[in-house]
């Protein structure tokens, strides 16, 4: 997919936004044009974003905020609302991994956790949003997906679930809103070099993975207001769209 596209006075929010794909992704769409909402709770990481888009001419405002903090969820919304009045674009990208463990020996607070930000804070991002993002000419959601959704590894538990949870959630809501100019998609970014993949992998070799800048390259052009899918799986790595259905 090509990232060679114009969005010129278009809205994008990304959260996780200070590291990893999502820090990439948030600098892919500033690139091209888009006044970036970068979400995150690490402010350093935020205050080097938005020194990165600076410097290359973007335009950045910047959300410290902990995605457990629901109601401030619901209140960033309201904010988009009350400055833009729209919302372009939206990536769900922010996620932790939780443990790898025996299911048996996940602690009941971790299994919370990964289920409290990785899937109840995505819920309400896409219900604090869906409506600016209908008022867009041209809305987008980029919601971060993993293979592991699909593959159920052992010890993966909690992750998998909360990604398949995720993908549902995508799913539906894309259908809600087929017959609109709204386009909904997951990813699948595929091994990645980032922290995430180093806490879940730590015997990996990082240098024989992309690195997350690659990976954000092949991601942005899901914004795209020229984007025709809906409802799919983007794999990242292979560059192409596939179905929901689980090969026999």
């Amino acid at each position: 997919m090509t990232n060679s596209l114009d969005l010129t006075g278009r809205i994008a929010l990304v959260t996780g936004a200070s590291r990893g794909i999502g820090y990439f992704l948030a600098k892919e769409l500033a690139a091209a044009g888009a006044h970036v909402v970068a979400v995150a709770r690490t402010v350093g990481g935020l205050e080097e974003l938005d020194d990165e888009i600076k410097a290359a001419g973007g335009q950045a405002t910047l959300v410290p905020l902990d995605l457990t903090d629901m109601a401030g969820i619901d209140r960033l919304g309201g904010a988009i609302n009350d400055r833009w009045g729209k919302l372009d674009v939206m990536v769900a990208n922010a996620a932790i991994l939780g443990v790898i463990s025996p299911i048996g020996h996940v602690e009941a607070k971790v299994f919370d956790k990964v289920m409290a930000i990785n899937v109840t804070a995505t819920w309400r991002l896409i219900r604090s949003v869906d409506p600016l993002l209908r008022l867009s000419d041209a809305g987008r959601a980029i919601i971060m997906s993993s293979a592991a959704a699909h593959s159920a590894r052992a010890f993966w538990a909690p992750y998998a679930a909360s990604k398949a949870a995720v993908e549902a959630l995508a799913r539906s809501w894309a259908d809600e809103t087929r017959n609109s100019p709204l386009r909904i998609n997951a990813v699948d970014p595929g091994p990645t070099r980032t922290a995430m993949r180093a806490q879940a992998v730590p015997g990996e070799n990082p240098a024989s993975l992309p690195h997350p800048s690659e990976i954000a390259a092949r991601i942005v052009g899901l914004a795209s207001p020229s984007l025709t899918e809906t409802g799919l799986i983007y794999n990242a790595r292979q560059e192409r769209f596939t179905t929901y259905r689980i090969p026999e």
